[in-house]
């Protein structure tokens, strides 16, 4: 950083120190430029402007009474011009994209009669290319796609939103379809900056949405922009799952997501700008995520995420909507170009990686604690199974329900330590230095199939800062901590996909300094010189194909 109080102190009358003032000025304001994001994108580096709204919906107050159709759009309009505002807010500040949430147009808590009037039928763009805004009339019924399609086509960017459509079907054609002859869908809608519908997903993995189906078949869509090339499209708890989320990143290399969500915060492990965090960092890819704004139903939390940097927006107390608009690099190896191939390389840090932002902005953080790196570390015994792990741990082992789940866990004692614990063939291991002891942490680990809404198979290794100093308060929900903890988290996993997170006190969403695969089946993750206090290290290892277990 340049001391401006060293460059004011030197000023003169003179036109020379005038000039070394201002130059002065503004090197200092390019220098807090080149960190992280930036830096990358001042070597010329492909960018562009993305945008994302979380959005308060204007909710139906009676969702499980069915409305005529009419209604139903009066309803709907309420959503609407508030996003026709925003779209015109973002265009004005660069944005070529922008990403609404998902239920944001019609709200939710539907059954599957009552959400009748707010259906609509979204064409297929891979056979009609439509514009709704420039022929409304080729389809009827279709108001909610019309004033979408203006948005984009007047302001000139892609407009990415979710809503409920339908489809019919034939029972005759068609064994899974519906007894009433229709398929009913949350469906995420893409439009072009000329209005065009280009992309129309329908969502795979439902979270007790008994208004809608899940598509016969999982859909795998993308997208093409000219300004960033290819984009993927999935939606909310979709993420948790491989198909489609991990499989478009993977197996068919798509490194942009448009994510509308309608995420209700989990913490310590699964609030939603945390498990974003963690997803766009794992997978090396830029994620445009919107979410609703429900505090009442514990609903925020939304950001524009490369695997680098963050803007987020997380408020439990609030009112209002709000927007987000950010510079991001191009991503889509196709668009960059052939003769990137090693800038590409550096573009897309996957676990293991070292990451590539700086740390220059974050204040300087002094403790009295040895300098040594936690990276790498030598001669550490790892466990294996419970029965290898420091003496006299089982003894202090205790189990505590976090996310509905029953985790065992382990007390961090004094100011540094080397501990583990085990849980079948996951172990985790933790090497640890903190700034003092007032707060109760616990190593934790979870083996085994989650049940409770939605089922799905986790391997999770997790520092957690308790609420109180009784066990049972390990695993309950807190946003804040003082204790700023230097760590080296390890675990022993049988999938090899593991997404590392980093929470500290007011939400702030952080990535490890170094991270990934070491001698086999290990993976871990470090971080030293926070400067907020830790609230949950996880490394949350998802083994689909046990989800069936």
């Amino acid at each position: 950083m340049i001391n401006l109080n060293f460059w004011t102190q030197q000023q003169t009358d003179s036109h020379e120190s005038v000039f070394t003032l201002l130059m002065a000025l503004w090197f200092a304001g390019f220098v807090l430029c080149l960190s992280g994001l930036h830096l990358i994108l001042a070597t010329g580096h492909p960018s562009y402007v993305a945008a994302v709204y979380e959005h308060r919906v204007r909710l139906n107050s009676n969702p499980r009474v069915p409305l005529d159709r009419r209604s139903a759009l009066e309803h709907m309009k309420q959503n609407l011009c508030v996003f026709e505002e925003q779209t015109v807010l973002a265009a004005q500040q660069g944005a070529q994209i922008i990403v609404f949430p998902e239920d944001a147009i019609h709200g939710f808590n539907f059954t599957r009669a009552s959400i009748a009037g707010y259906l609509e039928t979204v064409p297929d763009p891979r056979e009609v290319t439509w514009s709704p805004c420039a022929d409304p009339q080729r389809f009827p019924d279709t108001e909610v796609l019309q004033s979408l399609s203006c948005m984009a086509q007047k302001n000139r960017l892609f407009v990415v939103a979710n809503m409920a459509s339908r489809q019919r079907c034939s029972r005759t054609a068609d064994p899974r379809c519906p007894e009433d002859g229709q398929y009913q869908f949350n469906t995420n809608v893409v439009f072009s900056d000329q209005g065009v519908i280009v992309a129309r997903y329908h969502k795979q993995n439902l979270y007790f949405e008994a208004a809608f189906d899940a598509p016969p078949k999982c859909e795998y869509v993308t997208f093409t922009t000219p300004f960033a090339g290819l984009f993927g499209v999935f939606t909310c708890f979709d993420i948790l799952f491989r198909d489609p989320a991990v499989t478009l990143v993977k197996d068919m290399g798509v490194r942009q997501i448009v994510y509308p969500t309608a995420w209700m915060n989990q913490l310590p492990l699964l609030a939603a700008v945390q498990f974003q965090r963690s997803f766009s960092h794992a997978m090396g890819v830029t994620l445009l995520a919107a979410n609703i704004r429900a505090a009442p139903h514990g609903i925020t939390g939304s950001g524009i995420f490369t695997p680098w940097d963050s803007l987020i927006h997380h408020d439990m107390k609030g009112d209002s909507g709000k927007l987000l608009v950010h510079r991001v690099p191009v991503l889509d190896p196709s668009f960059i170009g052939d003769g990137a191939h090693e800038a590409r390389h550096k573009l897309v840090p996957f676990s293991g990686y070292p990451k590539e932002k700086a740390r220059s902005e974050e204040p300087e953080i002094t403790h009295d604690w040895p300098t040594h790196s936690f990276d790498p570390v030598d001669g550490v015994k790892y466990c294996q199974k419970d029965s290898e792990c420091a003496p006299g741990a089982a003894s202090t082992t205790f189990t505590s329900i976090m996310m509905y789940d029953n985790f065992t866990l382990l007390p961090l004692r004094g100011s540094e330590g080397n501990i583990s614990i085990c849980s079948g063939s996951v172990c985790c291991h933790l090497l640890f230095r903190r700034s003092d002891m007032q707060e109760f942490y616990a190593l934790g680990v979870f083996n085994g199939l989650h049940v409770v809404h939605g089922t799905y198979y986790l391997e999770i290794c997790a520092l957690v800062k308790c609420t109180g100093e009784h066990h049972s308060s390990c695993g309950q929900e807190t946003e804040h901590a003082h204790t700023q903890v230097d760590f080296r988290l390890t675990g022993t996993f049988m999938t090899p996909h593991v997404f590392p997170g980093i929470l500290g006190s007011g939400m702030i969403v952080d990535i490890p300094d170094h991270s990934g695969w070491e001698s086999g089946k290990r993976f871990y993750m470090s971080r030293t010189g926070m400067s907020a206090g830790l609230v949950t290290a996880v490394l949350y290892g998802r083994h689909y194909e046990k989800d069936n277990d």
